[in-house]
């Protein structure tokens, strides 16, 4: 039941986070500023977005529900959080004062701190399921190439 518990709080702070995000965007994405970046050749279309990241925040959320049944520590908590806050404030660095820079680093810190769950907490207990964390892993990179694009070209 605790597992089963977690994972819908998980599911509402993730995809909360998500929503809040989405927020700060508002629509930027089909505005004047975006839509005039040059951006990187291998930029997926729009779509591609939101399916990678209910993806990403399904396998995450089980992953935490099962960390968090195992290790509910205070320093696994702020870990979590500084996560979740670097995610929303991507997408306000990014798309409202349009500082790029700013936004490239908080993601690069990002992808740091979810690598840092798959190196740190996949001991024996959650050895296969830290595999869950692979797909947030590969699209941080990806998005942190499409950032850096963006800082360097434009």
């Amino acid at each position: 039941m605790k597992k089963g518990y977690l994972l819908v709080l998980f599911l509402m702070i993730n995809f909360g986070g998500l929503a809040l995000g989405n927020w700060f965007m508002g629509d930027a994405v089909t505005g004047e500023w975006y839509t005039n970046l040059n951006k990187a050749p291998w930029t997926p279309p729009g779509w591609v977005f939101g399916a990678a990241w209910t993806l990403i925040m399904l396998c995450f959320s089980i992953y935490l529900s099962y960390l968090f049944s195992i290790r509910n520590s205070k320093f696994v908590i702020a870990v979590y959080s500084v996560a979740v806050l670097l995610n929303v404030a991507w997408n306000y660095l990014f798309f409202n004062p349009q500082l790029t820079t700013l936004a490239l680093v908080n993601i690069t810190l990002l992808t740091l701190v979810i690598t840092y769950f798959y190196i740190s907490f996949g001991d024996d207990k959650l050895s296969r399921l830290k595999y869950l964390l692979l797909p947030y892993i590969i699209w941080l990179c990806i998005a942190t190439s499409l950032n850096a694009y963006v800082v360097l070209y434009n």
